[in-house]
């Protein structure tokens, strides 16, 4: 089957807006990549979120897509003009994100037809069966819009970040600043949640769990806290016995945390971005899951346990608990260590 991008010079991609929804789109990156090789490739992604992507080698320039403001709209229409893309394909499930390809100049845009959105598109798959969108991984989710395009879809898809030689010394800087050295055993925590506090496990808990971990494998703890969460990384330092390294303490951005989570040799999180950097890197999780559905996680999980309570209200997917958060509450320190004797001794 002929790809329907087979003719086109430059190609726009509306990258996700979420840290992990951002990581589960690589194969969609590299699907392009490999399917298009002299096709110039843009992505469109918040400035905040490049560093994800940095050192990829999936796209030969970057817009900020940010559109949040008329002031910040223009500023993206305009670079998109100046690229000129014969074709977009918008990984976001918005109208706005349509509009703005359209309203851009971008003859031909493809994506879910979904939200309303489909007489902004020239064509894409379908969300819904019978009005019911199904829970599936994400990374798939992208690639379906890949595979109605004809292009050539991996079989196995797996997340891929990259970190290139400058980022690599980056890292290794902090890491000296923060102590951690190459025979050390080395478990990250993350949390926070920028999606809301439903995600969140108690600061408590993690406080408990750093104790726990540091008893059981004598590690080295490091808790990574994004804008925002500063409250919450001051509470478990405060509450906690164990010695953890406050990794804000180093200054660190979405770039240079790639290189961070690469060297953890376990890492325990909230459902949030951090989370699947450790995937794309294969380093074992212990993942605190609440009010989301697995479902649209849970795919290159061989090295992931999912700690979660079925509750009457999970998952309800709204940002804060209308009830007594119990669907985290119940989920207990000693659950968590215990899945991480399990992921350490290889029985994930």
């Amino acid at each position: 089957m002929t790809s329907k991008l087979a003719n086109v010079a430059t190609l726009a991609v509306r990258c996700p807006n979420w840290v992990g929804d951002i990581v589960m789109a690589t194969p969609v990156f590299e699907c392009l990549r490999q399917s298009l090789p002299r096709t110039r490739i843009v992505g469109v992604i918040k400035r905040s979120a490049r560093g994800i992507v940095k050192d990829g080698p999936w796209f030969d320039a970057l817009i900020d897509g940010n559109d949040k403001t008329w002031a910040d709209f223009a500023r993206m229409r305009e670079q998109i003009r100046t690229e000129a893309p014969d074709a977009a394909i918008l990984l976001t499930n918005s109208l706005r994100s349509a509009l703005t390809m359209r309203l851009s100049g971008v003859r031909q845009v493809y994506g879910y037809r979904r939200q309303g959105r489909g007489v902004l598109l020239t064509g894409g798959p379908t969300a819904s069966h019978n009005g019911t969108i199904t829970p599936v991984p994400m990374g798939r989710y992208y690639l379906e819009i890949c595979r109605w395009l004809g292009l050539d879809v991996p079989p196995r898809p797996r997340p891929t970040l990259f970190i290139g030689e400058e980022l690599r010394r980056r890292g290794e800087v902090l890491l000296a600043r923060y102590g951690i050295e190459e025979k050390d055993f080395v478990i990250g925590l993350t949390p926070g949640a920028s999606f809301g506090s439903s995600k969140c496990w108690p600061a408590e808990y993690f406080a408990e769990t750093a104790e726990l971990c540091q008893d059981r494998f004598g590690a080295k703890v490091i808790l990574f806290c994004g804008p925002g969460e500063e409250a919450i990384a001051q509470a478990i330092v405060g509450q906690s016995k164990a010695k953890i390294i406050d990794a804000r303490t180093g200054g660190y951005d979405l770039e240079v945390l790639k290189p961070l989570v690469k060297r953890c040799n376990l890492f325990i999180t909230n459902d949030t971005g951090p989370r699947h950097y450790a995937v794309a890197f294969e380093v074992p999780i212990v993942v605190l899951m609440g009010p989301t559905d697995p479902r649209f996680t849970n795919d290159n999980t061989e090295r992931t346990i999912a700690v979660r309570k079925e509750l009457d209200c999970s998952p309800c997917h709204k940002k804060v608990c209308r009830r007594q958060h119990e669907c985290m509450r119940e989920i207990r320190p000693a659950e968590v260590l215990a899945a991480a004797e399990r992921l350490v001794s290889g029985c994930g």
